[in-house]
This record gives structure tokens, C-alpha cells and sequence, in this order.
């Protein structure tokens, strides 16, 4: 049986839609706060605390973070990323409808995996999966083990979307057909390739 794994941000997902919000909130420049955030992302994903996180981030640009500016902004940082792409959520739904088998597999933190397990389209996947749940993330050899064992498949009996060629590298390198995202028109056209309906 053939599985199709999905990454979520910018895949599933649109590009987060608040971050201009999250510098304003902090109150610093926007390209400031990005260099922060980003630099601070990978960390988070493998599991640190929302507080942690954030105090990281403040601590880039000169920000004291307490425990309660913190939940705010991981909630407002997770309301950001909720917000799927149409196309993408259609496209997964025709492939549940037609019984290929589906898995989620995300680089994103304890805060956005519990929020998205809530949301009407995760219904299309058989395994939702976070990486800081695993402690570990994309490209890490692990996590493509972890994913096998999770939904019970060979890496070759699984075709997996990113919109990071790193990450498409990395499950390439584990035995799977990594495919990079560039839209559902591209991810129609290789699964017809790949004789997936």
C-alpha cells in the first residue's frame, strides 16, 4: 500500500499571516523579529517549552518574556499558522475519498500540534505526526524511522511533500519518493506519475 506523507507549513498550509503582528506585539522592528524567530524555530520544533522558546526570542532583540506574554504569544503565533490552503485541503480530501492512506509529518512544537489535531481537515489522515512529540525533526535520519513505524510502512511504500528541499533530501536519503511542493497542480501531476489516483 502506497502512503502519501504531508509536511504542513506552506504545504498544507498558507505562509503564516501574523508575523508583522508578533514584531508589533514585541514591540521591535519586523526584520529584527524574523531573524529571532527563525534563528530560535529549530529548538522549539525538537521540543522546547513555549517559555523557553519565546524567551529566546525576546532575549534576539532585547525583550524580557514572562511566562504569561509567552502563552500569548505562542497562541498567537499558532492562530497564525491555522490557516489551510484550500487547494491543498481538496486535494487531500480526494485522495482520503479514493482510500489512499495519508500521514501528516511536521516540523512544529507541542503548542501547534495540540491545536491542530482540533482542526476539520487533520480527519483526512490516518497519523498526525509533530516532531517535537518525537524529539526529533526533519531531516534527522530518526524521524523518517519514526514515521515508518508509526503508520507501519516500508520508506519505499511512502511518497512524501515538502516545501523545503532539505528536508525532501533527507527522506530521499531514508528510501522515500520525496517530492517537492510547489502546488497541487505539480503534486497532481506526480502522484498521476506515481499511479496514485
Amino acid at each position: 500500500m502506497r502512503w502519501v506523507v504531508f509536511d504542513y507549513g506552506q504545504v498544507v498550509s498558507r505562509p503564516h499571516v501574523d508575523l508583522p503582528g508578533l514584531a508589533a506585539a514585541m514591540g521591535v522592528p519586523l526584520e529584527d523579529f524574523l531573524a529571532s524567530y527563525w534563528a530560535h524555530r529549530d529548538a522549539y520544533d525538537r521540543g522546547d517549552s513555549d517559555l523557553v522558546y519565546w524567551r529566546a526570542v525576546g532575549g534576539g532583540v532585547g525583550v524580557d518574556v514572562s511566562e504569561e506574554f509567552a502563552r500569548r504569544l505562542a497562541d498567537q503565533d499558532t492562530a497564525g499558522w491555522l490557516h489551510p490552503d484550500p487547494d491543498a485541503v481538496a486535494l487531500i480530501a480526494e485522495l482520503d475519498a479514493a482510500g489512499v492512506p495519508l500521514a501528516l509529518l511536521s516540523n512544529a512544537s507541542h503548542t501547534f500540534g495540540r491545536a491542530a489535531e482540533k482542526q476539520p481537515w487533520t480527519r483526512h489522515f490516518r497519523h498526525l505526526m509533530f516532531s517535537a512529540d518525537l524529539g526529533t525533526a526533519k531531516p534527522d535520519p530518526e524521524i523518517w524511522t519514526a514515521l515508518a513505524d508509526r503508520i507501519g510502512a516500508r520508506p519505499r511504500d511512502c511518497v512524501f511533500f515538502d516545501d523545503r528541499v532539505e528536508n525532501v533530501d533527507g527522506a530521499l536519503r531514508a528510501g522515500l519518493t520525496g517530492l517537492l511542493w510547489q502546488g497541487t497542480l505539480t503534486a497532481r501531476t506526480a502522484l498521476a506519475g506515481l499511479s496514485l489516483p
